[in-house]
């Protein structure tokens, strides 16, 4: 087994087998790619070309391990979700591990080496004291009743999916509260009211943690911004265009509207 201390980056000897007794890699590549064997995650990681190892938790109560590899084609976090939850669960917090450990590598302020803390998920400077924390970006996401409809746009970014809910991250300085005010009406023109928070949900596309509410229409005309937003209207529920998959927490908010109208 190898030894260690929490969240420590392990000289490893590749050399060595690791059997199905000894732990779980999540092995990811430059692409953010998840390498498995016949949908299951690959527990002997002697034959990869391995750039580093961190030790994240426990999976199935075996010690777990996110590997940064060199490998051409993997899974996408998003195909995981469609055949194996647990997997795209556990596989969501390696792969922004992974992210950030690939990020911080240097440090941000003087270029120096970093170095992973002894016991926190933690990157520290050596040379200036500087320490740098996983990163995640807070967003907001929001299903806005006007009576029996709901208010879904066509976003400018989106290929896939015709009409979505409003979403958007949260600006340095404010609350999460008014980064809903704020996004609604800077992208469709509306203001809105009794804002409820529902719940969230880590969203590693690439590194969001999705806040979830819904409100109430208050005032105003749809007036789309022309940029994020190029269309939007209000749907009835049997009107409701659904996703093909429901990994997002927009596709819960959208079935609790359809549940409760």
């Amino acid at each position: 087994m190898i030894e260690k201390s929490i969240y420590e980056d392990y000289d490893i000897d590749f050399s060595d087998t690791y059997t199905s007794d000894d732990a779980y890699y999540f092995i990811f590549n430059e692409n953010r790619e998840l390498l498995l064997d016949n949908k299951e995650l690959i527990r002997d990681i002697s034959d990869l070309k391995v750039n580093f190892s961190l030790y994240i938790g426990k999976y199935k109560s075996k010690d777990c391990f996110v590997v940064n590899a060199d490998f051409k084609e993997g899974f996408d976090l998003r195909e995981v979700y469609e055949f194996n939850h647990d997997l795209y669960l556990m596989g969501t917090k390696a792969v922004l591990v992974n992210d950030w450990y690939i990020s911080h590598k240097f440090c941000g302020r003087c270029g120096a080496m970093t170095q992973v803390d002894e016991k926190d998920m933690m990157l520290k400077c050596p040379e200036c004291g500087q320490v740098h924390y996983p990163r995640i970006a807070p967003a907001i996401i929001v299903a806005i009743r006007n009576e029996d409809k709901l208010l879904m746009a066509q976003h400018s970014y989106h290929d896939s999916i015709r009409y979505a809910l409003i979403a958007g991250f949260v600006e340095p300085g404010e609350s999460i509260e008014e980064a809903v005010h704020r996004e609604v009406l800077e992208e469709v023109g509306i203001k809105i009211k009794n804002l409820n928070y529902k719940k969230s949900q880590s969203w590693p596309f690439p590194n969001s943690l999705m806040l979830a509410f819904e409100a109430e229409y208050e005032s105003g005309e749809i007036k789309v911004d022309g940029d994020e937003i190029v269309k939007a209207k209000w749907f009835k529920k049997d009107e409701i265009i659904r996703y093909n998959s429901d990994i997002s927490i927009s596709d819960w908010l959208i079935q609790e509207f359809i549940d409760n109208h």
